[in-house]
Order: structure tokens, then sequence, then C-alpha cells
């Protein structure tokens, strides 16, 4: 694979990532229920939609046709999303969780349209970087605007709850909540195996990567 390649790869994943946030935007936005929230991700609906148009013509310039290959991160990240507004809490606690939510999709964007502008720069492709870093500005901005809604929120979600320190254990309450506890619990023993070592011994005790075979 050649670093262009592994570009076009960016590209879809972060085709895949905007289009399914398209999708979910809508949903968050109606079921926040801070209007600053609400026009947050009204407003960045409109400039997801514009964040997919720049993408299609980064494939363009090089070539490709615009399609993307399934982002299981953003999924992920969406899911998180979509638990929040599973949550039987209501007025500003209800939208502290969403925000948490958000600023993880941001942060997980941002992420990805850095790593792309940097390969696209070290390519010379210096129009995709243009395009790629307007919608990294959009993506910067957007959680700037989400964690500041996110103060006032928290503000008022203190006040409404107060600083309940007796607060019982959250149980699970479906399959799916059960899987995720025991998944999580899973994790918890495994990190546990190398608390004790230290980083060089975890990373030499990995298996080491089996080299391609040559054509």
């Amino acid at each position: 694979m050649s670093l262009r390649e592994v570009l076009i790869d960016e590209l879809r994943d972060l085709y895949s990532a905007e289009n399914q946030l398209i999708k979910a935007l809508p949903k968050t936005a109606k079921s926040s229920e801070s209007a600053e929230l609400k026009q947050i991700f009204t407003t960045h609906l409109e400039e997801t939609k514009g964040h997919v148009e720049r993408l299609k013509q980064a494939f363009e310039i090089l070539g490709k046709k615009a399609t993307g290959k399934h982002c299981k991160g953003m999924e992920g990240a969406i899911d998180e999303v979509k638990e929040a507004l599973d949550e039987d809490e209501e007025g500003a606690l209800y939208d502290a969780g969403i925000v948490g939510a958000a600023a993880r999709v941001e942060h997980y964007e941002i992420a990805g349209y850095s790593a792309a502008i940097l390969i696209a720069a070290t390519l010379g492709e210096s129009e995709i970087v243009g395009l790629l870093k307007q919608t990294l500005a959009e993506e910067q901005n957007a959680g700037k605007l989400v964690m500041t809604a996110a103060k006032g929120i928290l503000k008022q979600a203190y006040l409404e709850e107060g600083d309940d320190k007796n607060v019982p254990e959250k149980k699970p309450k479906d399959a799916k909540e059960r899987k995720s506890d025991a998944d999580s619990k899973k994790d918890e023993r495994d990190a546990a195996k190398n608390f004790s070592k230290s980083a060089k011994e975890v990373v030499d005790s990995v298996p080491a990567k089996k080299s391609a075979k040559k054509k």
C-alpha cells in the first residue's frame, strides 16, 4: 500500500463518519432539552453536509469515486450519543450526558481530519489540504461550542440535583447494558495483568507482526 492509498483510505473513513453523523444529528438536536444545544447541533448538521461535499471534491482531485469505508470508530462514538439520549433523566442532567458524548464525537473527527491533513501535506496535495483544513476549523469550533454550552448545563444540573455523594450504583437494565458491563469488567481484568509490568515489558510481550509475503 502506498501513502496515497493510505490517504484515500483515511478519506473513505471520514466520508463514512460524516454520513453517519448526518443521520444521527437530527435526533440529537430534537432530543436535547437545551435550546442552545439544539441550535449547535442543527447548525452543525448543515456544516456536516458541507463536509461531505468537500470530501467529494477531495476524491475528485485524486481521480477516485467518493465511497466510504464503514467507520467503526464513528459508529462507536454515535452509540455513546444514543445511550445518552436513552437515559431516563430530565432537564440539565439529561443534557449533561449528551454533551459528554457529543464532545467525544467532535474530538474523534478532529483527530481524523488532523491525520488526513498531515498525509495530504506530505504528498504535496495542497488543494486537498485546504479543503480539509476548512472542515477541521468547523469541527474544532463545534467542539468549543459544545464545551461552552456544557459549562452552563453542568452548573444547572448541579443546582437541580445537588451534590449527592450517596448515589446508588446503577445496575444494567437490559441485555445490551449487561453485555457492556461484562465487557468493561473483562477490559479491567485484562489491563490488571499489565499493571505490575513496565511499559517495555508489556510491549515486548506482544507477538511481532508477521512480514508480508513478497510477490
